[in-house]
């Protein structure tokens, strides 16, 4: 089923009232019903292969807690993890090109083909996570196979995540939540916020973002650096969109998912930017990846920060995709950040001396460009493509022309304009947003009119396939 749709957006409406409406034993399995069938509508493959891989990690949590082997089945359980994945997501890009320089034709590659692996990158680190957690005793052995199963597949955020954690999303699930008007209206508003994020915005910006990777002649010179600097706004606003939705849709049924995005674009450092974007991903990957590493190599000194940075961010490269492309973006970042680290002194009294609104203003603008150089490896299709970008950026000779643009990215612009205002009067000017929230708090028919013109807005601009970025990742 298509999220994206009004019979996605009726069936959640009205299994609103259906769980609050069970009793508290019934509303595992109910949401249960609702996950597997909505997995079930991409594939009765995949719905059989996630309870498969569910019932595997559920076993080896069990036993992780008595067994006196614990290190090696926990070791047994990330190879699991890990080739699953590798198999079914990375096959052409690690074991294809091994078998091919023996001549060896496999299917094993078909098997990607066969079961249709959507979700499988946030699936699979949710399971990971939990493994650790149970090996490091962060955590018990969940028990209850229907909740630890519901923890992987709830619907709301099994295409995109957020990377939830076992240790988050299990104990909230177990309690009894009596029905909640004001966070039931509450979700209700920040997914609708998220599919006008997704359909009137994020949409049309795809026009351009997508054309400008396909026709470089169209989208050369000064188009093409408007292209690239619409590429940021396009990623978050149809990302973001997405987690509004299931972080609403999550919050009507009393459950709080973990935050996705914090203002990310007023980062004045790579630094702070993956503090602020993708929250969830970067997180998982400093707990789990960073940290560890660090840990281990510590002997090596502060060259064991800087190796684990530059695993960790290859790591969360590849992570996105099977390809050099997706490499270089994990190194890259990798880079930025260790030149932030050692370089933080000398910045540091460089912007001493500069005027406030100039160092903020110019570390947020440092940023956001290097975060859109970056996403050219994200949306192009391989690295010749890349370059053959990179190069187009160079020609400056050729002029603005308009035609380049699709004339229904216009109003995207100016609507999420107003978005990124509202969040710089968050960020920078407290009195401006505290007098906004209470003129939208205390002015009930100027908000209720707002939703009105965003649900019909959203409607107007239904009826092609919609698909989110990071659900191919």
């Amino acid at each position: 089923m298509e999220i994206i749709s009004i019979p996605f957006a009726a069936v959640s409406i009205i299994s609103i009232f259906i769980y609050y409406l069970l009793e508290h034993k019934y509303r595992t399995f109910f949401h249960l019903f609702l996950s597997l069938g909505f997995v079930a509508s991409f594939s009765r493959n995949l719905l059989f292969y996630v309870l498969i891989y569910s019932l595997i990690n559920y076993f080896i949590g069990l036993k992780l807690q008595t067994s006196k082997y614990k290190k090696t089945l926990f070791g047994i359980g990330i190879a699991l993890n890990l080739l699953q994945i590798i198999v079914l997501k990375y096959y052409d890009f690690t074991i294809g090109p091994v078998f091919q320089l023996f001549s060896y034709t496999s299917s094993i590659s078909h098997l990607s083909e066969l079961i249709v692996p959507v979700g499988i990158s946030y699936f699979t680190l949710q399971g990971i996570g939990y493994l650790i957690n149970v090996k490091m005793g962060w955590e018990k052995s969940e028990k209850d196979f229907p909740d630890f199963l519901l923890y992987m597949i709830f619907y709301p955020k099994f295409l995109s995540g957020p990377v939830e954690r076992s240790n988050h999303f299990l104990p909230q699930i177990k309690k009894g939540n009596s029905f909640n008007e004001q966070k039931v209206a509450e979700g209700l508003k920040i997914a609708l916020f998220g599919f006008f994020k997704k359909v009137v915005i994020a949409n049309q910006l795809s026009i351009v973002v997508t054309s400008s990777h396909t026709d470089l002649e169209l989208y050369s010179g000064i188009n093409l650096w408007i292209a690239t600097l619409i590429q940021p706004l396009y990623l978050y606003f149809d990302f973001s969109g997405y987690t509004d939705i299931a972080i609403g849709l999550a919050k009507t049924f009393g459950i709080d998912l973990l935050p996705n995005f914090n203002r990310p674009f007023f980062s004045q450092n790579v630094t702070t930017f993956w503090r602020r974007f993708h929250m969830s991903l970067s997180f998982w990957f400093n707990d789990y990846i960073f940290k560890q590493l660090s840990f281990r190599f510590r002997k090596w000194g502060i060259y064991a920060s800087v190796f684990a940075v530059f695993v960790t961010f290859s790591l969360f490269g590849i992570w996105h995709g099977a390809g050099w492309n997706f490499m270089i973006l994990g190194v890259l970042q990798a880079f930025a950040l260790n030149y932030e680290f050692f370089t933080k002194r000398q910045r540091s009294e460089i912007f001493s001396k500069m005027p406030e609104f100039l160092r903020v203003w110019s570390g947020r603008l440092f940023t956001y460009i290097f975060f859109s150089l970056s996403l050219i490896f994200v949306f192009s299709p391989d690295l010749e493509s890349s370059l053959n970008y990179f190069i187009g950026l160079t020609d400056l000779n050729s002029g603005f022309d308009l035609r380049a643009f699709s004339l229904r990215s216009l109003p995207a612009l100016c609507f999420l304009s107003l978005f990124l205002l509202f969040e710089y009067f968050e960020q920078d000017k407290d009195k401006i947003y505290n007098k906004i929230v209470k003129f939208w708090n205390y002015h009930s028919f100027f908000r209720i009119s707002i939703y009105y013109i965003m649900v019909i807005l959203i409607i107007s601009q239904l009826g092609e396939k919609l698909t989110f970025v990071y659900q191919a990742f």
